[in-house]
């Protein structure tokens, strides 16, 4: 991927393409969790991939390629947001859910319990499959913090789940 990024950094529209289409679904999911409206995703991912694709000369690591592809998307989602003047809910989770107990429905309304933000945590921790850096790098909070609520919505959702 380190490749990709290089040749996409050296004007190669064909590679950012490529890149584009391998992190789709994961823009999508973003996007969806902050605006949960099509019309918004759509304006959000495409202004998303033309500012990557007019900065990413000033990505200085190809490494985190993907956490600043999602920051720019996040920045945008809360522009859109701003503009619209609304607060955005989680409740809705991505395709691929999988655990034996439990299906996509009852999770949904497992995560409700949360908080937004830890609520986003968790999304981006296991169906996104970030690290707890990149969250932080995304959220644009302390690792530790992250950790933090990470640790702590677990609790929360085992005593909700044993009730």
């Amino acid at each position: 991927m380190d490749a990709l990024i290089t040749e996409a950094k050296n004007g190669d529209k064909e590679a950012f393409v490529r890149l584009i289409r391998m992190n789709k679904q994961s823009l999508y999911k973003t996007a969806w969790i902050y605006l949960r409206d099509e019309q918004d995703i759509a304006d959000a991912l495409q202004n998303t991939i033309l500012s990557c694709y007019e900065n990413i000369q000033r990505l200085r690591e190809p490494k985190y390629f993907k956490t600043w592809l999602m920051r720019i998307l996040i920045n945008e989602c809360k522009d859109i947001l701003r503009q619209k003047n609304h607060a955005a809910e989680l409740d809705d989770f991505a395709e691929g859910v999988h655990c034996e107990e439990l299906n996509l429905c009852e999770w949904k309304q497992l995560l409700l319990c949360l908080d937004e933000e830890s609520r986003k945590i968790m999304e981006l921790y296991y169906f996104d499959e970030f690290s707890v850096k990149e969250i932080s790098a995304l959220l644009e909070m302390n690792s530790n913090t992250v950790s933090t609520k990470l640790s702590r919505a677990r609790a929360k959702l085992k005593k909700v789940i044993r009730r």
